[in-house]
């Protein structure tokens, strides 16, 4: 795990060190082990090493034997020995012991078609001399951040947005399109940031600039195909290739250790690891009913693992915000993530390596939204033209008990779910302090058509887990996990979200993965005898972080200040935010996540484009990029 920069210039001159060692300097968080340069003219390549494998050898940047590659690597690739034999199978010779020089070989072998043969989680940037080429790839599901900026002078790319703000010597301006998808999504949807100028590489997607000519294509998607299965042998498969995927993600020269929720995701990689080991496990919780720690405490008593858990007080959660949004340098509006800022920051005092259980809702359809087709269904059945004229007429009622209900159920899937956050929308225009701007910039229904269009042919359940799988996952789940772990230099793994996993889940059959009454049902039933029985069926919760109860009183006066000091009524209308606030403070309406949402902005504004003196307010305009057949996503 490490920090990656890279700077090609398209120029005739030689590289500033000094680029570079700002670059590496900005996060040496990521990789505090080690760091390495290598500069060739008008290519420079830096990198930070949290040393995990090989961590005697494996230095980066690493070059083959006759010095015509060089290469740097943020990840870990999961296959790796396996690889090996292939390659030295086939004359191929190393030097190292580590993951990351098998990729060089492995492009020696097959180019850029190198991607397909990665298991594991990696962002790399590779310079081909022979053909002065540079060649970047981003793991199957982005579980490592890739930023780039691509211009006429330049190309820079880096694993953290701040590190290309340090040294890019222009002005950069909040992108506006931008903030309309976080004022949505409560996180800004890939490729683009909350920065002008700067983009992030999809997941599945490689990059390749020759000739300063930029081309981003993708290599893999993930695409399901159910068939009819024996339940007993989809279970089965699901067992085995989960025990087989942390087995690999196990693989450590330095300690390692478990996140440990109250969930079944945590719970069933913590106790598949404890088949192999005994380990330390991390749980965080808040005072109340909800406090997760209850439950993870007796599942750590049950596996017999060394158990540390932290109750978060108020003081202790907003001390941490500060740090929580500068790490994850794009706003994302998950309360939960301060939350796993400590939770790290726990972690990190034991370990060097958690594994964790993200990306098993998206998919094994763990997602309590993932049931509303089943709600919904005998309304669905109506006739097209009965359902538009239901929707049209009750929509003008007042309000009364089933109203929403009906609103949904009368509502295509397009045009109801973009995701597991959805917090400004039809007050869009009263938040924006221009209210032209709405309908100046593609919304987030619009945006998640690209996806949809992609899946059409499935059923509302598979398409929800889709637009889960290319939006949330990638632009909140991950984006929090990396970035809260690395801040405190440690190594998050994320076993469920293996490609074999995948190849697993996207077989089964919809039926078998959600019905009325449980979510991720089948892969419930996989690890019966493996999960504890009190958290087997437990619903989920996520990190259920006290907002509401927090911003009432002078907490939440305390944010509007923030807000209100912050200089974001640039961008909104500060009158209608105040109005929210009042609402929330009487109790009668809970508006905690879009107040949160905006206090989680202030603090990246004055953070990032005021730091970086950001005051234009201007369209990103890309030039020269070949983007794979839909060039939408940039315009």
């Amino acid at each position: 795990m490490c920090g990656i920069n890279s700077y090609l210039s398209f120029s005739n001159q030689s590289i500033n060190p000094t680029i570079l060692q700002q670059m590496s300097d900005n996060m040496i968080h990521r990789g505090p082990d080690d760091e390495g340069f290598w500069i060739e003219k008008t290519i420079g390549m830096s990198f930070r090493r949290l040393s995990i494998i090989d961590t005697e050898g494996a230095q980066q940047p690493i070059l083959n034997e006759n010095e015509t590659i060089v290469m740097i690597c943020n990840g870990e690739i999961y296959n790796y020995r396996v690889l090996r034999n292939e390659l030295e199978a086939k004359g191929h010779h190393f030097k190292t012991d580590g993951d990351t020089e098998t990729i060089i070989h492995l492009y020696e072998e097959y180019g850029i078609d190198c991607v397909h043969h990665l298991r594991g989680m990696f962002s790399f940037i590779l310079w081909d001399k022979k053909t002065n080429t540079l060649f970047g790839a981003r793991d199957h599901f982005g579980i490592k951040p890739f930023y780039y900026l691509f211009d006429e002078q330049k190309l820079i790319c880096s694993s953290e947005l701040k590190s290309i703000l340090k040294v890019s010597n222009q002005s950069h301006s909040l992108d506006p399109q931008s903030l309309v998808h976080y004022l949505t999504y409560q996180y800004v949807p890939e490729p683009r940031t909350m920065v002008n100028g700067i983009n992030k590489l999809l997941p599945g997607h490689r990059l390749i600039c020759r000739n300063q000519s930029l081309k981003i294509e993708r290599y893999w998607e993930p695409t399901f195909q159910p068939k009819e299965q024996d339940v007993e042998v989809v279970k089965e498969k699901i067992l085995t290739t989960l025990q087989e995927s942390v087995k690999l993600h196990m693989q450590s020269d330095v300690t390692l250790g478990s996140f440990l929720s109250s969930g079944i995701d945590s719970t069933a990689i913590a106790a598949i690891m404890r088949k192999e080991t005994k380990f330390h496990t991390f749980s965080v919780g808040f005072e109340g009913e909800q406090n997760e720690c209850t439950v993870s405490r007796k599942t750590a008593e049950i596996l017999d693992t060394y158990h540390h858990e932290w109750i978060i007080k108020e003081d202790e959660y907003f001390e941490a915000v500060n740090s929580s949004v500068w790490a994850q340098d794009d706003p994302v509006a998950d309360p939960s993530a301060v939350a796993l800022n400590l939770l790290s920051q726990l972690a990190s005092e034991h370990v060097k390596v958690v594994l964790s259980g993200e990306g098993a809702d998206e998919l094994f359809g763990g997602y309590r939204i993932y049931q509303e087709p089943f709600a919904i269904r005998h309304i669905q059945l109506m006739p097209e033209i009965v359902k538009n004229i239901l929707h049209q007429t009750i929509k003008h009622f007042p309000k009364f008990y089933g109203k929403n209900y009906i609103i949904r159920a009368t509502t295509p899937i397009e045009k109801r779910f973009i995701g597991n956050a959805k917090i400004f929308t039809d007050d869009m225009v009263e938040i924006l302090n221009d209210n032209k701007m709405q309908y100046q910039y593609v919304d987030a229904f619009e945006w998640a058509e690209q996806y949809y269009n992609r899946v059409k042919e499935h059923d509302d359940i598979t398409k929800m887990q889709f637009i889960d799988l290319s939006l949330w996952l990638p632009g909140n789940i991950l984006a929090k996990g990396d970035k809260m772990s690395m801040a405190h230099s440690l190594e998050l793994r994320v076993p469920f979200l293996d490609k074999k996993v995948f190849e697993v889940a996207s077989q089964i059959p919809t039926e078998y993965r959600v019905n009325r009454n449980r979510t991720k049902k089948i892969m419930r039933d996989a690890l019966q005898g493996i999960v504890p029985e009190h958290v087997l069926n437990r619903p989920k919760l996520g990190f259920p972080v006290p907002l509401r109860q927090w911003l009432r009183g002078l907490r939440g006066e305390e944010c509007l200040d923030v807000i209100k000091s912050s200089g974001l009524d640039q961008y909104i209308n500060i009158d209608y935010v105040d109005a929210l606030f009042r609402q929330h403070q009487t109790g009668k309406i809970d508006h905690s996540r879009k107040i949160w949402s905006l206090y989680t902005l202030s603090q990246w504004k004055v953070m990032f484009l005021d730091r970086y003196q950001s005051s234009i307010f201007e369209q990103e305009i890309q030039k020269n990029v070949v983007y794979d057949g839909h060039a939408e996503l940039y315009a």
